[in-house]
């Protein structure tokens, strides 16, 4: 067993600490206001409906240039999309090494944007997509001709195979109706990625069909957005009234939808988790550092075991999960991802808790001003809090974990 990440992986990494200071921090520092105690109002247009303002897009997208040009952004892509094909191992190393620098514009928290780009529809894309279909692509990487994702519903999110959206053939179209909440990005969105049953009982995994549609296409309506814990909101509630697409609007096959949207959990499920542990050894880090520089009754507060046990536990922690995430994501290169789905679960919701546990414990240690907005905690548990919920929340994925331990369904643990 070698447990050393490889040495390409390693001299990405110190390849993009070279580039985070030439180019990302110089800009990050000319746009202080996005990153200081005043991010969140300087964020969001609050004006309309707590959606990104411009200024803000506009950083987002210059840093996402200048990754792009450096052959960064497309790192992890596949290579028929201009990416390297990094393996999903090089791919979770970098969002662990990442997010444990802290915040900052090379890896922000509140847009999931980065340096080394999270683009988790466009391998289902890349694999499933027809010619015409392709233009989305480059569309979502450049972000000039954007598609959002439509899943979770008002009365279904974790439960997606009883989604009440219904899709009913039409000649050689197909009328959609229906609702979606949580469309994250639609409101810049080109298409939406709208999932609807077409066929098949409700509760079955066949039947739910993936379309195309065009965000300008009559009846896909943006009702509003979502104002969250973490502001500003890209969340919105959307309406499907009588909207009608043709067949070419499908993506794969109709009634095996559900295989792409399994792609972009498991794509983002061992992402968050690598992103959340390094966010969690850099709460650590912190705290430990504040620790002993502050001096309390005349003496380090690191001196006080009240202190030392909890960070020393969640240093354990964070240790032994990291490496468990390491390699799951080993095994997911080695392996179709869905046949270690327990050890996907596994990752996810303890890194999610973990971070969680953290950021509110560097809170603690920082006192006052660990809870301010000078400190980068409330940001971090803030923005990691949704992890519990957004990919499978902790429940379904404990769910999954026991169905491999039991053997409900013919399945086994790993």
């Amino acid at each position: 067993m070698d447990f050393d990440i490889p040495k390409d992986i390693q001299d990405k990494l110190a390849e993009l600490d070279a580039f985070i200071e030439a180019e990302i921090k110089p800009l990050e520092k000319e746009n202080m206001q996005f990153f200081d105690h005043r991010r969140e109002y300087a964020r969001t247009d609050w004006e309309d409906d707590g959606r990104p303002s411009d200024a803000w897009r506009a950083v987002i997208s210059e840093m996402e240039h200048r990754a792009d040009k450096a052959g960064h952004l497309r790192y992890c892509l596949p290579k028929t999309v201009g990416g390297s094909g990094a393996s999903i191992l090089a791919n979770t190393v970098i969002r662990e090494h990442l997010a444990g620098k802290g915040l900052g514009l090379h890896n922000d928290l509140q847009d999931e944007s980065s340096i080394v780009g999270n683009f988790p529809i466009v391998p289902p894309l890349d694999k499933f997509a027809t010619p015409e279909q392709r233009v989305y692509i480059e569309g979502i990487i450049t972000g000039k001709k954007h598609l959002s994702f439509a899943l979770t519903e008002p009365n279904h999110g974790s439960d997606a195979t009883w989604l009440e959206t219904r899709a009913v053939r039409d000649g050689d179209h197909w009328v959609i109706n229906g609702m979606k909440r949580w469309n994250s990005q639609v409101g810049r969105a080109a298409a939406n990625l709208v999932f609807a049953r077409t066929s098949g009982k409700d509760g079955s995994a066949k039947g739910i069909t993936a379309f195309i549609v065009p965000t300008d296409t009559p009846g896909h309506n943006i009702l509003y957005n979502h104002w969250t814990f973490n502001m500003p909101s890209d969340h919105a509630e959307v309406e499907l009234k009588d909207v009608r697409v043709p067949d070419s609007a499908i993506l794969h096959k109709e009634g095996e939808g559900l295989v792409i949207a399994q792609m972009f959990v498991h794509e983002n499920r061992i992402r968050q988790a690598a992103a959340s542990a390094g966010a969690a050894r850099y709460c650590i880090a912190r705290a430990v550092d504040y620790a002993k520089s502050r001096i309390i009754f005349g003496e380090p507060l690191a001196s006080r075991q009240a202190i030392q046990f909890p960070l020393a536990e969640l240093h354990t922690e964070v240790e032994m999960l990291r490496n468990f995430i390491f390699r799951t994501a080993w095994m997911m290169d080695r392996q179709d991802p869905l046949t270690i789905s327990d050890l996907v679960s596994m990752c996810n919701f303890k890194a999610n808790n973990l971070v969680c546990k953290a950021a509110d414990m560097a809170i603690q240690v920082h006192g006052g001003m660990g809870y301010s907005r000078a400190m980068p905690f409330e940001h971090i548990y803030r923005h990691h809090r949704r992890y519990r919920i957004t990919e499978g929340s902790d429940e379904v994925q404990k769910r999954r974990v026991a169905q491999y331990l039991f053997g409900f369904g013919g399945r086994h643990a790993s």
